[in-house]
């Protein structure tokens, strides 16, 4: 497992001193940009060599969402590579090293000239060693969708929403989606599906749909097509 040191941040927390979700992400998403960092295949390496790696979905659960000044422990490692897929595990533990969070996640390694799917050569794998899969109760990367949905406000997508891919980064749409739930949640778990990058100047539109303990926020063109796919419960 690679894994990081670091301290809950005053810029970090809500209204409530506490880390949020998207905060979360942000934590384990840097955790595995500075793993490929550290193993030889980080940013320099893919933009040299037309690659990147795209989110195809998240599932994160949180136990608990960490206050102010505390001291934790981001964990990550990858668990499978199958041709231009890879899947990996995340953690966060606090100082007596209880878990805070842990997570899912499925990627897919793009060539960025032809924007399809590229297999990892033997380099690129070895760069990062397999580990055994975390023991969670893990969920379907297809988010089930209920019939009815109200249609929210729409996003215009800004210049601070891009990451180095030029992309609406995978965090923002977590964000966003969160801003767009109707009244706090004592969320537990998110899932997500990303379908289609958002890039500068597009215009989401959104769409709410709830359904027993779980709501679901989906970001999508004016044609209805999805970007995201955000279920929180």
């Amino acid at each position: 497992m690679y894994s990081v040191e670091s301290r809950i941040r005053y810029s970090e927390v809500d209204v409530d001193e506490k880390l949020p979700l998207d905060g979360i992400i942000n934590y384990f998403q840097d955790c595995s940009t500075f793993h490929s960092e550290d193993v030889g295949v980080g940013l320099d390496y893919l933009i040299a060599h037309h690659r990147a790696w795209v989110l195809s979905s998240w599932q994160i659960i949180v136990d608990r969402y960490p206050k102010f000044g505390e001291h934790i422990s981001v964990g990550t490692w990858a668990y499978a590579f199958q041709g231009f897929i890879g899947s990996r595990n995340f953690i966060m533990t606090d100082e007596s090293g209880q878990q805070i969070a842990c997570a899912n996640s499925v990627w897919v390694y793009l060539n960025t000239e032809t924007a399809k799917p590229a297999k990892l050569d033997e380099f690129e794998q070895e760069a990062y060693a397999v580990e055994p899969k975390l023991d969670m109760e893990y969920a379907a990367r297809k988010i089930r969708l209920p019939e009815h949905y109200e249609s929210l406000r729409a996003i215009t997508i800004l210049e601070h929403h891009l990451d180095t891919n030029h992309h609406v980064n995978n965090g923002q749409y977590v964000k966003m989606a969160l801003g767009l739930l109707p009244e706090h949640q004592d969320i537990r778990q998110m899932r997500v599906e990303y379908r289609k990058p958002a890039r500068l100047g597009d215009v989401m539109n959104s769409r709410l749909y709830t359904e027993a303990s779980r709501q679901i926020i989906v970001l999508c063109d004016g044609q209805g097509d999805p970007y995201s796919v955000v279920e929180f419960s």
